[in-house]
């Protein structure tokens, strides 16, 4: 048997570069710390910021920064002053002259959680008014702001109107292509039905409709019109209403498509301006629909192209 001697161990190599330390990251022996303190406390009471004593001792380390300067209190200068301290002043005196929530708020124009906040610790004011007199006032003062609010939409509305201008017939004609193929009967592939049929409570709606297909030149003749309405409404009030609207004799409507009712649903179309809907329908009509579907793809190409 061969025996075999093993080799001899390796000799260490020699050392490797030491570890980079990390620039920002300081470590100081409590020799070291103390006289950083002595020097950032003095720095500290000559008036100088945080940052102007960590830029001063090149000391980057925030913890320790903290720990070199505690307990010296920071230089006035540096103190934000709080906004609201004044407020807060101010709305602990009105609640002490007995000032409610809503009068402290509409004087100084904060919310009533900052309010409550600030003078939660202040006795309540004595009431000075019945529930009954309290509830009169908070249902006037609401009806003012209801009045405001009702004001402003008007005027947003008028002011969108206006915005409009003088409609061109190309308008006209895009308007009527979006509004018919957003309300309008649609032919679907599992059903196939190419009418031009337009159903709509809404008689601005029907307006705008009417004159659209007048600007397509279609015939008054071709159109056929019928009402459809709940069956415990006023049938003959809104069959004139709509006869009027569309400006055709009443005799020539449709017979009248009644919607059963059912006492389980609460209805809110109720009420002497409820008419049902205005159904028109044009004869003839599936040229006219496939024209219809076809500006409507145009529609669609369109705005793709402009929004890609």
């Amino acid at each position: 048997m061969t025996s075999t001697t093993p080799p001899p161990p390796t000799p260490p190599g020699p050392p490797g570069p030491p570890t980079p330390l990390d620039p920002h990251r300081r470590t100081t022996r409590p020799t070291d710390f103390e006289d950083l303190r002595r020097q950032a406390v003095a720095l500290r009471r000559e008036g100088l910021s945080l940052r102007q004593i960590r830029d001063r001792l090149k000391i980057h380390n925030n913890d320790l920064l903290n720990r070199l300067v505690k307990g010296e209190p920071p230089p006035d200068w540096t103190r934000r002053p709080n906004a609201k301290d004044d407020l807060r002043e101010r709305a602990r005196a009105l609640r002490l002259e007995g000032r409610t929530y809503d009068q402290i708020q509409l004087e100084l124009g904060c919310s009533k959680s900052s309010i409550s906040l600030w003078v939660r610790d202040l006795p309540k004011p004595e009431r000075k008014r019945t529930r009954e007199e309290a509830s009169a006032i908070a249902r006037k003062g609401w009806e003012a702001t209801l009045r405001i609010r009702e004001e402003q939409r008007q005027a947003r509305k008028n002011t969108a109107r206006d915005e409009v201008g003088n409609m061109t017939e190309r308008e006209l004609f895009l308007v009527g292509v979006g509004l018919y193929w957003a309300e309008g009967a649609k032919s679907k592939p599992y059903d196939r039905r190419e009418s031009v049929t337009f159903v709509n409570s809404d008689p601005n709606m029907i307006r705008i409709y009417l004159a659209w297909l007048t600007l397509l030149g279609i015939d008054r003749e071709r159109l056929r019109f019928h009402v459809m309405i709940h069956e415990n409404a006023d049938i003959e009030r809104a069959e004139r209403y709509w006869a009027d609207l569309a400006q055709v004799d009443v005799t020539t409507l449709g017979k009248t498509t009644l919607k059963r009712h059912n006492p389980k649903t609460v209805r809110k179309n109720v009420g002497d301006d409820y008419y049902g809907c205005l159904a028109i329908n044009v004869r003839q009509g599936a040229g006219l629909y496939q024209r219809i579907e076809g500006w409507w793809s145009g529609l669609v190409v369109e705005a793709q192209r402009l929004t890609t």
